[in-house]
């Protein structure tokens, strides 16, 4: 299936089409994120109100709370604390703020699976690192939810 990139001026926005179920895509990104994001993972992200945080060695983490879950629909992530300690950011706190919306929407014979960063846009300092890291962890997504075998981050 293919990947389409709508980077909009505002918000960085990613649609990916996968060949799986919506029930699939929820529980992916409910109760399975170490197995396509990063196995460096604390916390619950199940319910309403759950923080997690998600770690990329030592120097990059981020911390999230669940603001929304729509079953097989929505789900809403509002980032509390972030670091991405890289010596070429001057700001390196960017994320914090910024709000992460996933939409599930069932096409035919496909999955569509929306992404929008709110917040993430070409104006920030950490636009081309943070827009390629998730083109990196979407395809592992897809990848996951298409094989059963994600490439999320390991230490």
């Amino acid at each position: 299936m293919k990947t389409i990139n709508t980077n909009s001026v505002e918000n960085y926005v990613h649609i990916l089409e996968v060949n799986t179920t919506a029930d699939k895509v929820h529980y992916a990104l409910t109760y399975e994120i170490p197995l396509w994001w990063t196995e460096l993972f604390e916390g619950s992200f199940s319910e309403v109100g759950n923080l997690f945080t998600i770690r990329f060695g030592d120097q990059i983490h981020k911390t999230m709370r669940v603001e929304e879950l729509t079953h097989n629909a929505k789900i809403v992530w509002l980032v509390e604390d972030s670091l991405i300690a890289l010596p070429e950011l001057n700001n390196q706190t960017e994320w914090i703020g910024t709000t992460i919306v996933w939409e599930i929407k069932e096409k035919k014979e496909i999955i569509q699976i929306k992404l929008t960063h709110i917040g993430l846009n070409p104006d920030i300092e950490c636009y081309e690192i943070c827009s390629g890291g998730w083109l990196q962890f979407l395809g592992s997504l897809k990848k996951f939810l298409e094989t059963g075998k994600g490439t999320p981050y390991k230490k």
